[in-house]
């Protein structure tokens, strides 16, 4: 090698003379390009020619300590001759003279710069050579190839594992895994379940899967929404591991695994086992809850009402730290979780401290969580500040905000805001308007007292086509005519609604058929089979509606005669628990908490601590954001109860409260559970027919059987206190409210005020009127009512005056109950007028 003569020809002399570059020539001998130095020398080669470069390579690779050698050889001729056209084909004519061998086949595998598609060419060429047989290395190598494939190529999969099968070679369990992953990345669950089972069955025992086997199996079974099945297999798998008496042969899933159980459980609504698993897996060491499995468990059981327990994970993951520190997915699924259970104060103080103190930023979904969480609870004003901040850090507001914001107007009577706010959605900051937000606007302006606008806009959308309205839209509309007992136009619209392809629903036709009874036109029940054609909704219905009638003439069982359907109860406040109320407030005076100065949550350590103490661990929900609804709509499992309120609601309307309640009892030894609207509704008709102590005793079922209320239920209660002249429980229920994560809609506003200033509490009633403009709240043409009616006859008719002509000045049209109270301030001004008069007489006739 020092001569000049040994030395191998530069590259560039190659290129000048034009010889091919498989090999590098010296005097004697041949080297491999890249080769530093070859310990023995090859016979000189014949020119590189297609006929002759196997068999020459194989020629110097029979020399012993140079077999290395000639394998690189082989695998660099055999990755040319893939890499150019039709490569399979020219291989297949020299098929014989190309040596084979399992490093050879994984060489290829493993060349960077082959395409996929020849890899995989070549390792079918090489299953069709006779004396050959892939061993299990080679498989491993080539599923890796495939699995990892942008697209995915199924077919060669099975292709491969039934070529398996054909060669007598058992999978190994991280080679299936890896196939398993490769399905589950693709959506492909069904098959990596037939894989599954077909290689059970075939290719390997169950018995020799390794314990990471079991993750994709239960990803695969989650995603293919077979959660009752994965759960199966996760607790089959949990029990014999806590069983062992040696700790050995201990499988868990991973954590990828364990929190898509947890999700899946969570979105099938399967409570009991979600705390089942969660339960069972905090009772191994051995447990890999991560991050994001601590996020998942604080915002299911916080939905799920479990406050204590979603705060004290909240906890544990500070004082673990490292890489289970709280993130801003963590932080979201408090906030969502705080305002789901009505603490939007709570919420908000946490956001203020995510902000300064956490590290980390408010995104998009923060902002959207807390805009909606004010505006469902009626604190309008929080909600503009944030939307404002929103945009200043400039983080744009998408569909879903603007309809919160729009529905939290609406309701707050802020029609002339709500107007400006879609303009500004629509034309300033290009967002495209939804089907909801279209929903949204019409039934506000029904609501805001503007019916002819809303019927226009559903008019001039409905010309634009079926992407500006949907069923939800006729629904609306059909509820409000019927409410306006404008039956003969809803029942056209019903018929307009199934043209355009879209479904009625059991909320629809309960409308239909209330509006129906309402008129005493029973005979028109009938009718709306020719209505509502499609689907067996109305059929269920009137066979429904059959059975009840024959049930409510059957005669009943005299068991219980004389027995109340529910108890008899004086005292209002015990049920309410005021007293209770007052010793939690004390309580929480004295709760002593030390906090952490260095903390970068202090509030969220405080609440934590508070929840988590033995006097409110584990309590549960017992105040619902959502009002409930007569219909809950959610198929088969909802109807008995949707038709026993719809029919209820049909009773109590024309005064049959005997009925009413003979069809409850019916329905509730039948098995049917009431829900919130059930008891609201009896107990509100008890109230109006001034049957307070049975009313109270609804109450108390209610709250042994449905658990949480709602802001109805507190509504009818201040109804039933106002008209029992017990005005002065009124701020004590308030408080309870407001501790049960409450709030006060303008429905509840208006009925404090009507209380309040009956019962002679004129100057609270004022006061509760400017703490409702105060939040954000607009009043009604109702509140103003209340509020003149109250004055006038107190005798402040000046006070009545002032109020007439504030709601003049806003804008709120009088109605009919105006004009009676206005008549009534009419007379009262003559009566003071003519009482002045006469005194006045009187003191000029008096001589003295």
């Amino acid at each position: 090698m020092g001569s000049s003569s040994s030395r191998p020809y530069s590259a560039a002399f190659l290129r000048k003379k034009k010889l091919p570059f498989s090999y590098i020539f010296t005097d004697n001998s041949m080297w491999a390009i890249g080769a530093v130095e070859p310990p023995l020398p090859l016979p000189l080669l014949t020119p590189f020619s297609p006929n002759c470069r196997f068999k020459t390579a194989v020629s110097g690779a029979e020399s012993g300590t140079a077999s290395e050698l000639g394998d690189v050889l082989v695998v660099a001729s055999i990755a040319k001759t893939l890499s150019k056209p039709g490569g399979i084909y020219s291989l297949d004519k020299d098929g014989d003279s190309v040596p084979l061998s399992e490093d050879i086949v994984i060489r290829i595998l493993r060349r960077g710069s082959l395409d996929s598609s020849k890899k995989l060419d070549f390792f079918r060429w090489c299953s069709l050579r006779q004396n050959y047989k892939h061993s299990l290395g080679a498989y491993c190598h080539m599923f890796k190839v495939v699995c990892f494939l942008s697209h995915h190529h199924e077919n060669d999969i099975l292709e491969l594992i039934a070529s398996m099968k054909r060669d007598g070679v058992k999978l190994d369990s991280s080679t299936l895994k890896l196939i398993l992953d490769g399905f589950i990345r693709n959506g492909k669950y069904d098959t990596a379940l037939e894989v599954l089972d077909y290689v059970e069955r075939d290719l390997i025992s169950s018995s020799s899967w390794g314990p990471d086997i079991y993750s994709p199996v239960l990803v695969a079974l989650v995603r293919k929404n077979q959660t009752s099945i994965a759960l199966s297999v996760f607790l089959k798998l949990l029990d014999s591991s806590l069983s062992s008496p040696t700790g050995k042969n201990i499988v868990i899933p991973d954590a990828i695994a364990c929190n898509e159980l947890l999700v899946g459980l969570r979105k099938a609504e399967m409570k009991d086992e979600f705390e089942q698993v969660f339960g069972k897996l905090r009772q191994t060491k051995l447990y890999p809850l991560d991050r994001w499995g601590y996020n998942i468990c604080i915002h299911a059981l916080g939905c799920w009402g479990d406050l204590s327990t979603a705060l004290s994970l909240f906890k544990e993951m500070k004082e673990k730290s490292g890489r289970f520190d709280p993130d801003l997915c963590t932080y979201n699924s408090l906030i969502h979780v705080l305002c789901f259970l009505g603490k939007v104060k709570d919420a908000l103080i946490v956001w203020e401290e995510l902000k300064v103190s956490s590290g980390h930023e408010p995104d998009a979904f923060t902002y959207r969580l807390l805009i909606h969480g004010c505006c469902k609870s009626y604190r309008i004003n929080d909600a503009m500040k944030i939307f404002s901040e929103m945009q200043y850090n400039g983080i744009r507001a998408e569909t879903v905000v603007y309809n919160s914001l729009l529905d939290g107007l609406m309701k707050s009577r802020k029609l002339t805001e709500a107007c400006n706010l879609f303009e500004k959605m629509v034309e300033d900051d290009g967002v495209r308007a939804s089907c909801c937000t279209y929903n949204i606007l019409i039934d506000g302006l029904y609501k805001n007292g503007r019916p002819e606008a809303a019927y226009t806009m559903f008019l001039d959308l409905k010309r634009k086509g079926n992407t500006f309205v949907d069923g939800v839209t006729y629904s609306i509309v059909i509820l409000h005519l019927c409410r306006d007992d404008q039956i003969g136009e809803a029942l056209k619209l019903v018929k307009e609604m199934e043209g355009r392809g879209f479904v009625v629903d059991l909320v629809t036709i309960t409308s239909l058929l209330t509006a129906i009874c309402r008129q005493g036109q029973w005979d028109w029940t009938e009718r709306l089979m020719k209505y509502v054609r499609e689907g067996h909704l109305v059929p269920s219905i009137l066979k429904w509606k059959s059975v009840m009638e024959g049930s409510m003439r059957s005669p009943q069982s005299r068991k219980r005669d004389f027995t109340p359907m529910f108890p008899s109860i004086s005292d209002v406040s015990t049920i309410l628990n005021l007293s209770k109320s007052d010793e939690a407030k004390e309580g929480a005076k004295q709760f002593d908490y030390e906090s952490d100065e260095w903390s970068s949550s202090p509030y969220m350590d405080m609440l934590a601590n508070e929840f988590t103490s033995h006097s409110r661990r584990r309590s549960p929900q017992s105040f619902s954001m959502s009002r409930g609804v007569r219909v809950v709509n959610k198929g088969e499992n909802s109807f008995d109860i949707d038709m026993v309120n719809t029919y209820l609601s049909i009773f109590l309307a024309k005064g049959k409260l005997s009925l009413a309640c003979k069809l409850f009892e019916i329905f509730t030894n039948m098995g049917v559970n009431p829900v919130s609207y059930t008891y609201n509704s009896i107990m509100s008709s008890f109230i109006k027919k001034g049957y307070f102590k049975e009313a109270w005793g609804v109450l108390h079922a209610m709250g042994d059987t449905v658990s949480p209320t709602d802001i109805a239920t507190y509504n009818v209660i201040i109804q039933g206190l106002g008209k029992m002249g017990r005005a002065d429980l009124a701020n004590g229920v308030v408080e309870k409210l407001y501790e049960e994560g409450g709030y006060l809609d303008i429905v509840m506003y208006n009925t404090l005020i009507n209380a309040l200033g009956k019962a002679g509490r004129i100057d609270e009633a004022v006061k509760l009127f400017e703490q409702m403009k105060s939040s954000g709240i607009n009043p009604d043409v109702f509140t103003y009512n209340i509020l003149i009616e109250v004055h006038s006859k107190g005798g402040r008719l000046k006070e009545a005056y002032k109020f007439l002509k504030m709601m003049l000045d806003a804008g709120c049209a009088p109605n009919h109950v105006t004009d009676t109270t206005l008549d009534f301030l009419g007379k009262e001004i003559e009566r003071r007028q003519y009482q002045k008069a006469s005194i006045m007489r009187s003191n000029a006739d008096d001589p003295s």
